[in-house]
């Protein structure tokens, strides 16, 4: 972290602000090209002997997992796979990873994959331990005992989710996606190796990629932020949108890949301490009516949340355009004297055109909603958890003036 990014916090002052906090980085982070060779190391430390693998068929099919295997039996390690789940695992699906691992008698699981793996993993770890159902564990610090040691080998660079201590799980009637989060579901170890995301479709780095700079963006002005939100926010913007375009035009680079895998996961320990807000308020309902991927939905709302929230946190919004401005991202600059909502305008054309870099569309109408579903959509947004961090005052009638502003 330098010293440029952490001064401009506070609209260039290097004082503390008055927000306690209780902070614990929970995970160990092994990052490096090739980092994947040492999982079987890795899980040895940890005492594995029995362990279930979290694959989803996608990955299954490149290879890695079988390659993962290997490693981990090299090392003397039984490995078992679960590949039963799609890209929104819901309950059932997290049961019948649970009731796999139960019959495997396993002591330990490696979630290897995009923000499904992970975070299927981390549900099964849960009613695996502590028994019942994933609605058992809606909320926070529901799970009385102890849980498995788990390893998180992330292979895209989007949710953080190897970096948090929640797992997102569907409910299966609903298709609204619930936060299960206890300390004890975090992952022991995750092993960020940039080689595993480079033979992950454009599109899946478009849309994963933009669905992390969200979660630099929104961590860095929730109600919650504190002092260490905002070192691995700002840090994680700066990795990111940096970054972005360059996988998208040489998917090759390492480097590039490194950085988009870095910032991932820095905004995934931002979350943890911060949250989100509107923008993942809004595109939560859409992904459970309309089946629209999560990181879509994302690219068609952020920029309009970030113009409507500029009024009450332009001042930060100036600190991630000034953070951009020096570098080589084509960020646009911004004068000294900028208003609140110019800075809100500005870093808004920036998303958009990360947006627009990667192909993602730009309006609602793209997505196939209609526009007399917008206040039923409203309406549910307003019950997302997420909105009751927003900086600025959030509801049905503010969720719906976003809408109306992205169709």
């Amino acid at each position: 972290m330098t010293h440029r990014v952490a001064s401009l916090h506070h609209g260039g002052s290097p004082g503390l602000s008055a927000r306690p906090f209780d902070f614990q980085l929970r995970t160990r982070i092994v990052f490096g090209d090739g980092a994947l060779a040492r999982l079987g190391e890795l899980a040895r430390e940890l005492s594995f002997t029995r362990t279930l693998v979290v694959a989803d068929r996608g990955i299954v099919a490149t290879g890695q997992v079988d390659r993962a295997r290997a490693l981990l039996e090299t090392a003397g390690i039984t490995a078992f796979l679960f590949d039963g789940f799609d890209a929104n695992p819901d309950a059932r699906m997290v049961e019948a990873g649970r009731a796999l691992a139960a019959g495997c008698e396993i002591d330990s699981i490696v979630a290897l994959g995009g923000g499904s793996s992970l975070d299927c993993a981390k549900g099964i770890n849960f009613v695996l331990t502590n028994g019942g159902t994933m609605r058992d564990y809606w909320g926070f610090g529901k799970a009385p005992r102890a849980m498995l040691p788990s390893i998180g080998v992330p292979t895209t660079a989007g949710t953080g989710s190897e970096a948090q201590s929640y797992a997102l799980i569907s409910d299966p009637e609903t298709h609204v996606k619930v936060a299960c989060g206890d300390p004890k579901a975090a992952f022991r170890i995750a092993i960020l190796d940039p080689e595993l995301t480079v033979s992950q479709p454009r599109g899946v780095t478009a849309v994963a990629g933009y669905d992390a700079l969200s979660h630099a963006v929104e961590s860095y002005v929730t109600t919650r932020r504190t002092e260490m939100s905002d070192l691995f926010a700002a840090d994680a913007w700066r990795l990111l949108n940096a970054s972005y375009e360059r996988v998208l035009a040489e998917p090759a680079d390492l480097a590039a890949r490194g950085a988009m895998l870095l910032g991932a996961h820095e905004a995934g320990v931002a979350i943890e301490q911060s949250m989100l807000g509107a923008t993942h308020a809004c595109a939560n309902p859409l992904t459970a009516q309309y089946g629209t991927p999560h990181g879509v939905a994302i690219a068609v709302l952020l920029p309009h949340v970030v113009r409507w929230n500029a009024e009450h946190v332009g001042d930060r919004y100036a600190n991630l355009l000034r953070m951009s401005a020096s570098d080589d991202s084509g960020a646009v600059r911004l004068k000294p004297d900028a208003t609140d909502r110019q800075a809100g305008e500005r870093l808004a054309a920036r998303l958009g055109a990360l947006a627009r870099a990667g192909g993602l569309p730009a309006t609602l109408r793209e997505l196939g909603v209609a526009r007399e579903k917008l206040p039923a959509l409203a309406a549910d947004a307003a019950t997302q958890w997420t909105g009751t961090f927003n900086p600025r005052r959030f509801d049905a009638v503010g969720a719906l003036e976003i809408y109306e502003q992205a169709y």
